[in-house]
C-alpha cells in the first residue's frame, strides 16, 4: 500500500493523566524512571501479529467484520506484503518497542514445505530493513502449528510420526528466522497438543514424544547459536479437553521430568491462566517460585464466558496484582508484555486498533506505578514478614533443620499449649492495594 493505512493517526505521544485526548498516552511515560528503571525497559510492550492484523474480526457464529484488504483474495505475496507495511506503521506510530509473530502469519503456506520456506524467508527479509529502519525489535517468534489438518491430532504429539517430523522442520525454519532478526526469544505454543479422549490416546508415548520434541529444540537453538530464552505458553482447555500445557504448575513438573527446567521457561497469558481457574498473579507468582519465569501475554478473559476472548486489558487492580509480583521476582529479562490480545467484532474503524492498545498500555503503566509504590512503602512485605516471623525462631527453625521426627513432635503436643492463631487481614491488605492504586502518579 502506498499510502499510510492508518492516515488519521499521527504519532502517539504522552500528555499525562490530565489529558482528554483519546490518542495520546495519559499513563505511559516510556523514559520516566521507576523502581530504578524506564518505564520502556519495566514493560518492554510488544504488540502481536496475528489478531491485530491476520484477523478478520469472524468468529465461529459470524463472518469478518473489519478493515482489512490485505486478506482478500489476491497475489498471496504481494498481500502479505501489504500486511507489514500497515503492520510497521502501525508499530511505528504506537511507540511499541517490539513485536510478535508465528510465521505463518507473515508468509502464506505455500504447496509444499519448501515453497512456504521460501515464502517465510522472503518476508523475514522485508521485516529485517522494516526493523532497522524503524528500531522496532522482535520480542518473540514461534511456528503456527495447529491450524492445517495435518494438526488435528496434534503436532508434536501426533501419533503419525511425519506429521511430528513436519513440525519439527516447521519450528527449525521458524527458529531460524526468529534468529535472523534477533529475536529475544522464542516461544512454543501446544496449540493441540492434548487429546480429546483416552479411548484412542496413549498419554504416557505422547508425553514422551513431547519431551523429545522440545528437547530437540533446545539442541537446535544451541546449534545455531541463538541467545534468546524458550518459552512454553501454558494453556487449557481449547482446543482440546486436555491440554498438556495446562498451566505453570504442570508445565513445571513436564520440564522437571523431561531434564528441561533450566532450560525453558514459560510465557504466561492472563486470559489462559482465568480458563485453568487462577488469577494471573497465581501464575507469575508459581512460576517465580520455580525459576521458570520468562514472559507475558498481556490480555484480559472474561468471567461468565467459557473462552479465550482475549480482550485488551483494563483492569488496573488485576494488573497491579500481576506487576507486584513481576517486580517481586526481578522484573523481565529478555520476556516483555506482548498484546495478545483482539478488538471486538464492532470495533471496525481503523483507529480502534491505537484506541485498544493504548487503553492496554496505560493499563499496564498504571499497574507499574502502583506496584513499585506498594514495594517502596514495605507495608505489605512487613506483614507478610510478621507473619511468617515464627519460622525464624528455635521451633521453626529446628523443625526445617531437619532436628524433629513426627514421632518427636507428637510427644511434644501433649505439653504444648493451644496455638495462637493471628488474623490475616486480608480486607486491609485489599485496601491498602487500593490506596496506593488510587495515589499512582
Amino acid at each position: 500500500m502506498d499510502a499510510p493505512f492508518f492516515n488519521t493517526v499521527d504519532r502517539i505521544e504522552f500528555e499525562g493523566p490530565e489529558s482528554d485526548n483519546p490518542l495520546a498516552f495519559r499513563w505511559y511515560d516510556a523514559d520516566r524512571v521507576v523502581a530504578g528503571r524506564s518505564m520502556r525497559d519495566h514493560l518492554r510492550f510488544a504488540s502481536c501479529y496475528w489478531h491485530s492484523f491476520n484477523w478478520n474480526g469472524s468468529d465461529i457464529f459470524g463472518d469478518g467484520s473489519l478493515d482489512r484488504p490485505w486478506l482478500h483474495d489476491g497475489d498471496p505475496i504481494a498481500a502479505a506484503e501489504a500486511k507489514m507495511a500497515v503492520a510497521f506503521e502501525f508499530f511505528e506510530k504506537l511507540t511499541v518497542p517490539f513485536w510478535c509473530f508465528h510465521d505463518l502469519d507473515i508468509a502464506p503456506e505455500g504447496h509444499s514445505f519448501k515453497d512456504t520456506a521460501a515464502n517465510i524467508d522472503h518476508m523475514v527479509d522485508l521485516a529485517a530493513g522494516y526493523q532497522e529502519r524503524t528500531g522496532v525489535e522482535l520480542l518473540w517468534g514461534t511456528a503456527k502449528l495447529f491450524g492445517h489438518p495435518r494438526f488435528m491430532a496434534g503436532a508434536a504429539t501426533n501419533p503419525d510420526p511425519e506429521v511430528f517430523a513436519y513440525a519439527a522442520g516447521q519450528v527449525a525454519h521458524c527458529m531460524n528466522a526468529t534468529h535472523r532478526l534477533g529475536g529475544h526469544n522464542y516461544v512454543l505454543w501446544g496449540g493441540r497438543e492434548g487429546y480429546e479422549t483416552l479411548l484412542n490416546t496413549d498419554m504416557k508415548r505422547e508425553l514422551d514424544q513431547l519431551g523429545r520434541f522440545f528437547n530437540m529444540v533446545v539442541e537446535h537453538k544451541h546449534a545455531i547459536g541463538f541467545e534468546g530464552m524458550i518459552l512454553i505458553e501454558p494453556k487449557p482447555f481449547e482446543p482440546t479437553k486436555h491440554q498438556y500445557d495446562y498451566d505453570v504448575a504442570a508445565v513445571h513438573a513436564f520440564l522437571q521430568r523431561y531434564g528441561l527446567a533450566d532450560e525453558v521457561k514459560v510465557n504466561i497469558e492472563v486470559n489462559h491462566a482465568t480458563l485453568a481457574g487462577h488469577d494471573f498473579a497465581h501464575e507469575i507468582a508459581a512460576a517465580v517460585t520455580a525459576g521458570i519465569f520468562g514472559s507475558i501475554d498481556a490480555n484480559a478473559g472474561d468471567d461468565r464466558l467459557g473462552w479465550d476472548v482475549d480482550r485488551f486489558p483494563v483492569s488496573v487492580e488485576q494488573m497491579t496484582l500481576g506487576m507486584l509480583e513481576i517486580l517481586r521476582g526481578g522484573g523481565f529479562t529478555s520476556g516483555g508484555l506482548n498484546f495478545d490480545a483482539k478488538l471486538r467484532r464492532q470495533s471496525i474503524a481503523r483507529d480502534d486498533l491505537f484506541h485498544a492498545h493504548i487503553g492496554g498500555m496505560d493499563t499496564m503503566a498504571r499497574a507499574l506505578l502502583a506496584a513499585a509504590s506498594i514495594i517502596e512503602s514495605g507495608e505489605l512485605d512487613r506483614f507478610r514478614d510478621d507473619r511468617y516471623s515464627g519460622w525464624s525462631e528455635p521451633l521453626g527453625t529446628s523443625m526445617l533443620a531437619g532436628d524433629h521426627t513426627l514421632a518427636g513432635l507428637h510427644e511434644r503436643a501433649f505439653g504444648a499449649g493451644e496455638p495462637m492463631p493471628i488474623s490475616g487481614r486480608q480486607e486491609h491488605l485489599e485496601n491498602l492495594v487500593a490506596r496506593h492504586i488510587e495515589r499512582a502518579r
